[in-house]
């Protein structure tokens, strides 16, 4: 009988805290914009209050039959992506948690084609009830629309090599819809290797990126944050690479000090929106326990007072 695959929940306790802040059985309402496995879900309710609720958001549908397993009256999950935030009543949320990214289980399962590491189809979806595979789409994509990918949400040096050893092959051999044959392509391609990375690497994270739209629903999610979040409300962020946490540093920086008009130099300025409360990042203790922590930066920001 196959065990179920594990995932450990990056800066658990600081997130946590962060989000409830210092007060002892918050009564308010909290969002957890990432379910994946349920780490923060299980231990946000621990310490919630009996007036306190949960959301939860996940477009996985594993997530979703995970979440049935909390059988908690103050827990609800919805299985959309955490871009429907805005959904929610405005000035309704304490607090809002995003952990970004991918959990061990979707890493380490080969069915769902995250990984090089294991030979399985190329499919990467977070949702796999709906939209386009990688491998469907490397079926009709052109070198200019691969080179494009690879470099913007890969930070590839190589996208141009990559994409037409890609093209060639497929034109070859016929369309191209396993990990490791991908994972073949990129090496042969790829003429310098970064110190302990396998070449597929920047890759296989910009494709993923890419089919899944998640720099363009983290920019969605963050803009309906300022939304859903009541004044005093914390803004939790959790990065794994340099793309998402500039996104979020931008974001909380620019929305973080009042913004004048320049059209109307003498009207009131438009009040910040955010005050960022700081950047947190993994101890040594937890990337020794779980090497997957190590790239990972907590931003925290909290909602200022809404103008009248």
């Amino acid at each position: 009988m196959n065990q179920p695959l594990q995932h450990t929940t990056v800066l658990l306790d600081e997130a946590v805290d962060a989000l409830l802040g210092n007060g002892a059985a918050p009564a308010g309402s909290f969002v957890d914009g990432t379910f994946g496995r349920g780490g923060h879900t299980r231990l946000i309710l621990q310490r919630l209050g009996p007036q306190g609720r949960l959301v939860a958001f996940d477009k996985d549908p594993e997530a979703i039959h995970e979440a049935a397993r909390i059988q908690d009256a103050r827990f609800s999950i919805r299985h959309q992506g955490f871009s429907r935030l805005g959904e929610l009543p405005a000035a309704s949320a304490a607090g809002v948690l995003l952990d970004l990214g991918i959990s061990s289980p979707q890493i380490d399962d080969p069915a769902r084609g995250f990984s090089f590491r294991f030979d399985g189809p190329l499919d990467m979806r977070m949702d796999t009830t709906r939209g386009q595979s990688v491998a469907e789409w490397l079926t009709d994509a052109d070198v200019a629309q691969i080179t494009e990918v690879i470099r913007d949400y890969g930070e590839e040096r190589f996208a141009g090599p990559i994409a037409k050893a890609i093209v060639a092959r497929r034109t070859q051999c016929g369309p191209i819809v396993g990990t490791s044959e991908l994972a073949d392509i990129v090496a042969g391609a790829v003429k310098t290797r970064e110190p302990g990375q396998n070449p597929a690497t920047r890759t296989f994270q910009a494709l993923r990126i890419f089919i899944n739209a998640e720099l363009e629903e983290l920019q969605q999610a963050l803009e309906a944050s300022l939304h859903v979040l009541a004044p005093g409300g914390r803004l939790v962020v959790i990065s794994f690479h340099s793309l998402e946490d500039r996104i979020v540093k931008q974001f909380i920086a620019r929305h973080s000090k009042e913004v004048f008009d320049r059209r109307a130099p003498f009207a009131a300025p438009q009040p910040m929106r955010l005050k960022a409360l700081g950047r947190v990042k993994p101890g040594a203790a937890e990337v020794a326990a779980n090497p997957r922590a190590r790239s990972a930066v907590m931003r925290v920001a909290e909602r200022t007072e809404v103008a009248a």
